[in-house]
């Protein structure tokens, strides 16, 4: 079912050396996928906004995206949303993991972001590439990355001040930023009238600018120094 989507602040840039050793383990394993095609479903194309497994549901495979990017998110019985980490080409999705090997059901929401390209891997494929130490090692690392994204999520939710996580999210960016109230409010797992009463207050500083689906970064030292002062 089609699912409204959100646009949250890119994650920080891996470093060169970091960034190059995943790539690498991605391209691998890719090609270990196209080298054993009956393991893998067909390569299915995505529209933009298409829900791809919801919580509560029983694991049918793991994504393998090859082009596109998923967005895996909690959401509350209100239909408030809060984002736990996104999967670009190459990426591993842990809740899809996590599900495919215990038999539980799945943890968390997902949906595509944008249109995207996928194929669908079962557990017997899964398994077989835990066999080669390469693909293994490369899975662990990734399996490491998503855990520290959750932990980073977790802290901000229970440590973090909503208005000094929102400082940091219009950051990084740019001069303008392309996002509506709501998009914003999902991201940080809040109420869209929350967002906006804080975006007002900052425009009133001086320090945005809002516009009709974007917002315009007018002083980011100032909205800098506020993210990352002291609580």
């Amino acid at each position: 079912m089609p699912s409204e989507n959100a646009t949250p602040p890119a994650s920080a840039p891996r470093p060169d050396a970091a960034s190059s050793a995943a790539d690498s383990g991605a391209q691998r394993l890719a090609d270990w996928i196209d080298a054993h095609a009956e393991l893998a479903g067909p390569v299915v194309e995505v529209p933009a906004r298409t829900q791809l497994f919801a919580a509560g549901e029983p694991c049918r495979g793991f994504p393998w995206l090859l082009r596109g990017e998923i967005q895996v998110y909690r959401e509350s019985a209100h239909g408030r949303r809060l984002e736990l980490y996104r999967v670009g080409a190459g990426d591993i999705c842990l809740v899809s993991t996590a599900s495919l090997f215990s038999g539980a059901a799945l943890g968390a929401d997902a949906v595509t972001t944008q249109d995207s390209t996928l194929r669908l891997l079962g557990r017997d494929g899964f398994e077989r590439i835990g066999e080669v130490a390469t693909l293994r090692a490369f899975l662990f690392e990734q399996f490491a990355s998503r855990m520290a994204d959750l932990i980073a999520v977790t802290d901000a939710v229970a440590f973090q001040r909503l208005d000094r996580r929102l400082a940091a999210a219009l950051l990084g960016h740019g001069p303008l930023l392309r996002a509506s109230h709501l998009q914003l409010a999902e991201a940080l797992g809040t109420a869209r009238e929350i967002v906006t009463r804080l975006l007002r207050r900052f425009e009133q500083e001086g320090w945005v600018e809002l516009g009709r689906g974007e917002i315009r970064i007018v002083a980011p030292r100032a909205l800098r120094e506020f993210a990352e002062a002291p609580m």
